[in-house]
């Protein structure tokens, strides 16, 4: 599974290839898929890992609701969206 996000197929065919600004733990990131996964999202956030734990992901849409993501889960992305990536302690 690649981190990198890809050119959704339908921009693509339009010819035209749109990029998303988004921050990730205060970090301005730029991806170029309109949906990103849970997965992708934390690799963004820690690119070194560790994978093997579970994470904690929000995200606030200035254009839509505000929501989590958990595993196996995707979001539809636009420009502004803050996500925040947190280690989750389980007990």
């Amino acid at each position: 599974m690649s981190i990198e996000p890809s050119v959704h197929q339908d921009d693509a065919s339009k010819g035209k290839e749109k990029s998303f600004d988004i921050v990730i733990n205060g970090q301005q990131e730029t991806v170029k898929d309109n949906h990103l996964t849970y997965e992708q999202v934390v690799r963004l956030a820690f690119p070194g890992g560790p994978f093997d734990i579970l994470y904690s992901v929000t995200y606030a849409n200035p254009h839509g609701h505000d929501g989590t993501l958990a595993p196996g889960q995707k979001v539809t992305v636009k420009d502004g969206m803050s996500f925040n990536v947190v280690k989750t302690n389980r007990s």
